[in-house]
């Protein structure tokens, strides 16, 4: 049985669509150039001058993104797992598997940056705001999924038992990160009846960075996943060898 899931793993992978994809070059080299872009303009371009957040206002340009990152990760992981559950295809798995793993990557990130952000805006690292809350809660489910996965030694069981896992965890994500908060009082932008960055933005300075920023991120967790996903499918491929 092991044998044969590996050899469906290892055959014609290049004929899958997320995987074709992730063995083009193009794309890599675009999110390099955008990245370099994003850097020199996020630390060199004139910020727009804000009351309270002054020169802070450029975590936007690398925190914000990492959530975005981490959201359209989450989305293709779904989709892969969707995917597995309909075919048995596990080739679908290990994709799902790795770009959640760097989603959640994307997530930590994503607080850390916050927490900086935070600190010197609000005065703390932790305010115990709900979106804080309700974003730790939501990487805690996925690192659930993560664990979950490694306790399942069958390859077959395992992507199905995760790829259910992985529905729950992504229809839990959209109540957490964009309903609870804004039904509560919060010191994020656009949530609890706060006004949203597009107040800061109106002479459009943040947009020519924020923009890029979160589209180089995005191609950035691909490769990374991509990285993992190529690693693993040759590590299939030393096992069918032994």
């Amino acid at each position: 049985m092991v044998d044969n899931e590996i050899g469906s793993l290892t055959s014609d992978s290049k004929q899958h669509p997320m995987l074709k994809f992730m063995y083009q070059s193009w794309w890599k080299y675009v999110s390099v150039l955008i990245l370099i872009y994003v850097i020199l303009m996020g630390f060199l371009y004139a910020a727009p001058a804000q009351h309270i957040l002054n020169e802070s206002i450029r975590a936007l340009h690398f925190h914000v993104p990492m959530w975005f990152g981490m959201m359209i990760l989450f989305l293709i992981s779904v989709i892969q797992s969707v995917k597995h559950l309909r075919t048995g295809d596990l080739k679908y798995d290990l994709v799902a598997a790795e770009t959640a793993n760097v989603g959640i990557v994307f997530g930590l990130l994503g607080l850390v940056t916050g927490m900086v952000w935070a600190n010197y805006t609000w005065g703390s690292w932790w305010n115990g705001d709900p979106k804080q809350n309700m974003s730790a809660i939501c990487l805690l489910i996925y690192l659930a999924y993560s664990i979950l996965r490694s306790s399942v030694n069958d390859p077959e069981k395992r992507g199905r038992i995760s790829g259910v896992y992985n529905i729950f965890a992504f229809c839990a994500m959209i109540p957490l990160l964009f309903i609870i908060p804004r039904l509560t009082d919060s010191l994020h932008p656009s949530n609890g009846g706060n006004e949203g960055f597009v107040v800061y933005d109106l002479d459009n300075s943040l947009r020519i960075v924020f923009y890029p920023a979160v589209i180089g991120f995005t191609l950035l967790g691909l490769w990374a996943a991509s990285l993992r996903v190529r690693t693993r499918m040759l590590h299939y491929k030393l096992l069918k060898l032994v």
